[in-house]
């Protein structure tokens, strides 16, 4: 079913949203810089390690300052708490693809008592075509302020959202993945973006602190990308997404798609051994008034074994739209995956 061209109209409000929303100073410089942002690493001396829900860990992970190069960002939106969500163009130097990255970062980020620590980071993909933009980048979503309400509640950690455009084109779908012969997308995703968040913010070493988000199509690669790599990303938020790879670019390449199929990469990593390096967590989340559920729970009770951990959250009254899913993220999502991910530890 192609629940991605669904999405496309029915994310039509929170899309244009995205697009028309402005500021005052849009187009305007804008940094991220703050005192600790030109060394490499550090390790915060700190008696334990402070977890937003208070759970203390034995070992302290350990922060990656900003490595560089440092890229230019102009303001695309700004919050009402003064935040800004920044956009620059990365060249991937692994993937070879050139596309738009729009990027947030909570106040705890620039606040002096978390300088030496790192932030958990969450990758955000869209439904739809993504591409020319990403619509979780405008302030009608409600994305970045919700997880500022969140953080200040300890419901959420206080991440850093980075945006990235989903397809390097309008015009075709391309499963988050290394088609052969197309561009590499599941490399621009998965090592291009990660590296360009280490070159310019705090992050932790850890896949502790590393996740994605995303709704239909974005909920796909979300989900596929931390299955697939268990050792760079924890956990997921996964909202009515689809469960197989079935862009029509993969026709005469089988064996790559299996390769970049969920139930296979679930069903292969649900056989390791459930330890705390080889747990993934994914968060499900589904609409009362979209289909897809039977689905979902299929996926979670053939392939919920071993370090493969998942949880459901039906939306009362939500549909297909990014709205309902920012919603149900409040309603425990966001919770869940924050109690088993690395929050920033705050000087002694």
């Amino acid at each position: 079913m192609k629940r991605r061209r669904i999405l496309a109209a029915a994310l039509a409000l929170g899309t244009a949203g995205a697009l028309v929303t402005g500021c005052s100073d849009e187009g305007e410089p804008v940094s991220f810089d703050t005192p600790r942002s030109t060394a490499r690493a550090h390790t915060p001396k700190t008696p334990a390690n402070a977890h937003a829900h208070g759970k203390p860990q034995a070992k302290i992970p350990e922060t990656v300052l900003p490595t560089g190069p440092k890229a230019d960002f102009t303001t695309a939106n700004t919050l009402e708490d003064g935040t800004k969500i920044g956009v620059t163009t990365l060249q991937g130097a692994k993937s070879g693809f050139t596309g738009k990255v729009w990027v947030w970062a909570p106040k705890q980020y620039f606040d002096p008592k978390y300088a030496d620590s790192g932030f958990p980071v969450l990758v955000a993909l869209p439904g739809g075509n993504g591409y020319p933009t990403n619509y979780w980048m405008g302030t009608d979503l409600k994305l970045q302020s919700s997880i500022t309400a969140w953080s200040q509640t300890g419901k959420s950690l206080p991440f850093i959202v980075v945006m990235p455009v989903l397809n390097p084109d309008a015009t075709h779908y391309y499963d988050g993945s290394d088609i052969p012969g197309q561009p590499r997308m599941g490399t621009w995703l998965t090592e291009d973006v990660p590296d360009f968040v280490r070159a310019n913010f705090r992050t932790f070493k850890s896949r502790d602190g590393w996740a994605f988000m995303g709704s239909s199509s974005g909920g796909f690669v979300g989900l596929k990308s931390v299955l697939q790599h268990p050792d760079k990303f924890k956990a997921v938020i996964a909202s009515g997404p689809d469960i197989v790879p079935d862009s029509p670019l993969w026709a005469g390449h089988e064996a790559e798609r299996q390769a970049n199929n969920p139930e296979k990469l679930a069903k292969a990593l649900g056989a390791k051994p459930d330890t705390k390096a080889n747990q993934v967590y994914l968060a499900f989340q589904i609409g009362t008034k979209e289909s897809g559920a039977a689905r979902l729970r299929a996926f979670m009770k053939s392939y919920t074994k071993g370090p493969v951990k998942t949880r459901l959250q039906v939306i009362q009254g939500g549909g297909h739209n990014a709205k309902s899913y920012v919603r149900g993220m409040g309603d425990g999502s966001i919770e869940w995956i924050s109690r088993h991910m690395q929050g920033p530890i705050p000087a002694p």
